[in-house]
């Protein structure tokens, strides 16, 4: 019986052991930094332009995607609203909390500008 157990110990062990070398590879596999690509259709300048955050165990796990979002921009070039018109939600909220902290061009009017975020593990 004790033998059984002592076995049963040693498998666990094993995985993991096996389990935390495998993370370490994906880990150092995919770095630690992701890029993050903005790839705007805006007709207006971006001046300041903050990198959305990559959430950790999405990038871990590979899931990237796009996300789209509407801007809309006063004339002085501030955001004050970004709506997501597609893409995976928790990207697309790391999108909407970056984009709010962009500062456009000045312009004569407000506008809505088209923005496209790109994740990518890789």
């Amino acid at each position: 019986m004790q033998a059984k157990q002592s076995c049963r110990s040693l498998t666990r062990a094993r995985v993991v052991v096996a389990a935390h070398c495998i993370f370490l590879f994906i880990v150092i596999a995919v770095g630690f930094s992701a890029p993050v690509n903005a790839q705007d259709s805006t007709h207006r300048k971006i001046l300041v332009r903050v990198n959305p955050e990559y959430p950790d165990t999405l990038r871990m796990a590979q899931i990237g995607g796009l996300v789209r979002l509407n801007v809309t921009v006063t004339a002085g070039g501030a955001v004050t609203q970004a709506e997501v018109r597609g893409g995976n939600p928790i990207l697309a909220e790391k999108a909407q909390q970056a984009v709010m902290k962009w500062k456009f061009a000045p312009a004569a009017a407000q506008t809505v500008e088209e923005v496209r975020i790109s994740f990518s593990p890789h």
